[in-house]
């Protein structure tokens, strides 16, 4: 079996796709406990794709959070700090079950746009 170490940032890249078509699924078959989860799946997997393809730690959750900040400064762009943030809520909603359907049905947009705009910049390569 591969680690998460071991894989390319192709690889996580896939994974974090998948976890979205996942959680789509299970947030249209009324189950936002597991919607949740693996849409933070998608956006974690996402970071450590970046992550792993610039060379950057991630096997910790403060790992990830530096990686987003990084990567909101090599992109100019300040927006992707908040757009994990997101991302993180519904990693604690999976715990705690605290968001309500409006909340859920606004914020899930939020996080599927940021895991694209990551995965575009896996694919688009690291910059120079």
């Amino acid at each position: 079996m591969t680690t998460r170490e071991e894989k390319t940032a192709a690889e996580h890249v896939a994974t974090s796709l998948q976890f979205l078509e996942h959680s789509d699924r299970e947030f249209e078959a009324g189950d936002s406990l597991q919607g949740s989860e693996n849409l933070w799946g998608a956006a974690s997997y996402a970071v450590i794709a970046v992550s792993k393809q610039r060379g950057w730690s991630f096997n910790k959750h403060p790992h990830l959070q530096v990686a987003v900040r990084r990567l909101a400064e090599e992109l100019d762009d300040d927006s992707l700090p908040a757009k994990f943030s997101v991302a993180e809520k519904f990693h604690s909603n999976f715990y705690r079950d605290f968001m309500y359907d409006d909340e859920i049905e606004n914020d899930r947009p939020v996080v599927n746009r940021f895991v694209r705009q990551l995965v575009d910049v896996v694919e688009a390569g690291p910059s120079s």
